[in-house]
């Protein structure tokens, strides 16, 4: 973890037993045992809770930009409608033309199955005598 290797421990221990004495080293190898146990324990709950913290945290967040992007598409959705096609407006029964089918013969398609063909719509053409529009080529 600190990159300390077998010869640093070793002059470590060697100085600790000139400083200590062979009668205390012993004990004072139990006690600083002890010490790192209690603080390797302490780091790895502090560590654990704040991983756990994180991991709520990332979840919170996910939370919130999924929250985000469903109203980002509602938002779309109401600002934005999909383009439909027009649908073509059919003239009443009563001023629709159509041709007369004699009484003795059958029609050859059913009218339920006719539908009327699309238009497209044409540009007005201006009036001959109009002096703000070019002149037409004829």
């Amino acid at each position: 973890m600190f990159g300390i290797s077998f010869t640093e421990l070793l002059l470590v221990g060697l100085v600790a037993l000139l400083v200590l004495g062979p009668e205390r080293l012993p004990g004072a190898a139990r006690t600083a045992g002890l010490w790192i146990g209690r603080l390797k324990r302490s780091f790895n709950a502090i560590k654990q809770e704040v991983e756990r913290e994180i991991g709520a945290d990332e979840i919170r967040r996910q939370l919130h930009n999924e929250h985000i992007l469903s109203l980002e598409q509602e938002a779309r959705k109401i600002l934005a409608p999909t383009q439909q096609e027009p649908t073509p407006v059919q003239p009443p029964a009563e001023q629709a033309t159509a041709s007369p089918v004699p009484v003795d013969e059958p029609a050859a398609v059913p009218a339920e199955s006719v539908k009327p063909a699309a238009t497209a719509p044409t540009a007005p053409t201006p009036a001959p005598h109009d002096p703000t529009q070019p002149p037409r080529a004829s």
